[in-house]
């Protein structure tokens, strides 16, 4: 099963691709993931994109539409994927198309995790880490016992600078700018699976489950 997860910042998407490695048995790719792994490996695609990283400067799109098509290549994807954060514009997701036609295969579900912004600013700006043991607790939804002290080490909980609220929206405008229209551009071919992300992780999981047929 050959799936995209689409989401803005703090929707969850990590967590619910953890889950569908487990039961559709096919690894989750991330840009991330991709880049860091093709650089290891020295590969032809994973040397132009450090040389790119190395710069500071944004990897080129045919650059990381060839990094994508080295690791489609791999063993592990013979059977499908999950890809979180790619892509994230529609040049990205033409791209996609055209390499995936190429390979005589095709996209079976866009998941849309989607969440208002206001519930994802609280969402967001209510983290707290532990400095000691990177444990994250809520205000909110799991405050610790001890307010500004780690339920699981005692270490300090410290607000992560991307937790702060400007950084935030600047990420959500992001998200509504570039990946939003990849929601249209799947709708087309009636492939995009709407998800309430408002739900508990439980909740989203089995309407993921289902809106899949997995």
């Amino acid at each position: 099963m050959r799936i995209i997860l689409i989401g803005p910042p703090g929707a969850g998407k990590g967590t619910q691709a953890k889950r569908m490695i487990d039961r559709l048995q096919v690894p989750q790719i991330s840009t991330g993931d991709m880049f860091r792994a093709a650089v290891g490996e020295g590969t032809p695609m994973g040397l132009k994109a450090k040389e790119y990283m190395d710069k500071g400067a944004l990897v080129p799109d045919e650059v990381v539409i060839g990094v994508v098509e080295e690791r489609f290549e791999k063993d592990d994807c013979k059977k499908g994927f999950i890809l979180d954060g790619f892509p994230r514009t529609l040049e990205q997701a033409g791209a996609l198309d055209r390499l995936l036609e190429k390979m005589g295969s095709q996209l079976d579900h866009v998941v849309v995790i989607d969440v208002p912004d206001e519930s994802l600013v609280e969402r967001l700006t209510g983290r707290r880490t532990c400095r000691g043991c990177g444990y994250m607790h809520h205000v909110k939804f799991d405050a610790p016992k001890v307010d500004g002290v780690c339920d699981k080490c005692g270490g300090e909980l410290y607000q992560r600078d991307d937790d702060q609220e400007a950084t935030i929206r600047q990420r959500l405008n992001g998200y509504h700018a570039q990946t939003a229209p990849l929601i249209e551009y799947y709708s087309k071919s009636d492939k995009v699976r709407m998800i309430d992300g408002t739900m508990t992780m439980q909740e989203v999981e089995a309407a993921v489950t289902k809106a899949i047929g997995a």
